[in-house]
């Protein structure tokens, strides 16, 4: 037995030109904890909903585990979010973030990430999340991906547009106390998804779809 056996999430592998995205393991926590503290974005302002870089350097690694941990318990076909860690060269550079909930009747995901930001700008942003899509629609059956970005956070909604999104709306968030932003919602349809020139390379995903309570071949 080994410790695929136990959570079957840890199974899966996907892998682009570029990238290797695998669910976080413990193993993985010093490397996107470093990854963190390298800087994600410019202090002066927060992508996020919640503003986890905020926090000292000793309680953002210890926020960040906690965090991973929590969302083994938010496992079940009702509901679930896996954290993917994205690996490039051999180094992890961030996450990219799959959730859904009621997904066996909304066949909705959506998703978020963050990269550090030695890897920003180089297309690895726009890679990974075209990677999710492929494995969100192809593999589980996801029929819609919705994504939100903060509306000055100008290279996430790029990618989104460079993969097909479309704006589903707009909302005000306040991650700082005293400085609310408008975030802006898009929402994909897999026949309007931008498909890359490659080919996705996915592994173990008969276990990990077990584990969701997604039937194989629900696809078509």
């Amino acid at each position: 037995m080994d410790l695929a056996d136990v959570w079957p999430l840890f199974a899966l592998e996907l892998e682009t030109p570029r990238v290797l995205m695998r669910p976080v393991r413990d193993e993985d926590l010093p490397g996107l904890a470093q990854a963190a503290l390298d800087g994600v974005h410019d202090p002066g302002r927060t992508p996020f909903g919640v503003p986890w870089t905020d926090a000292p350097p000793e309680d953002l690694v210890r926020n960040l585990a906690t965090f991973q941990w929590s969302l083994r318990e938010r496992v079940s076909p009702q509901s679930w979010v896996v954290p993917f860690g994205v690996h490039v060269d051999g180094r992890i550079v961030g996450c990219q973030d799959l959730s859904a909930h009621d997904f066996a009747n909304r066949r909705t995901v959506q998703s978020g990430s963050w990269l550090t930001q030695s890897a920003q700008g180089k297309g690895i942003g726009t890679e990974m999340r075209a990677a999710l899509l492929l494995f969100a629609f192809d593999t589980l059956g996801a029929e819609w991906a919705e994504s939100s970005a903060a509306d000055w956070n100008a290279a996430s909604l790029a990618v989104s547009r460079k993969l097909g999104y479309t704006p589903n709306g707009t909302t005000r968030v306040s991650p700082r106390p005293g400085e609310p932003v408008d975030e802006l919602r898009v929402r994909l349809a897999k026949d309007s998804f931008v498909r890359p020139g490659w080919r996705l390379k996915a592994r173990g995903a008969d276990r990990a779809l077990a584990q969701l309570g997604i039937p194989m071949g629900r696809v078509g």
